[in-house]
């Protein structure tokens, strides 16, 4: 197989894994508010699911981690494709299936 269609396959891989990270960064930032307003909208007090506002927020620490690998994996794999001797970059990956843009736009479907 051509090397180009290999790269190809990989970048696609890449680039839906760091929309799929940044989608569930927003899912989780939104989750978050919901339940601050929730509890505002209830009455209730500060000390009311302390627990799971700070569960949401580890959860949202840890995406944020994983976007940073995320992005130090797409550097190496950066220098990985020129070392192949691949120079061409792919044009249009944003409405490629997988990418951010696409991504958001199912998820402004589904709400």
């Amino acid at each position: 197989m051509e090397k180009i269609f290999v790269v190809k396959r990989v970048a696609a891989k890449l680039h839906g894994t760091e929309a799929a990270i940044d989608a569930a960064m927003v899912q989780a930032a939104e989750m978050m508010a919901d339940l601050v307003q929730a509890r505002k909208d209830l009455g209730l007090a500060a000390t009311v699911g302390a627990t799971t506002t700070a569960k949401v927020m580890s959860a949202l620490a840890a995406l944020s981690e994983a976007r940073t690998a995320m992005v130090d994996a797409h550097a190496e794999l950066d220098q990985t494709r020129l070392r192949l001797g691949v120079r061409t970059k792919m044009m249009g990956w944003d409405k490629m299936e997988g990418s951010a843009q696409v991504a958001d736009e199912r998820i402004a479907e589904a709400s």
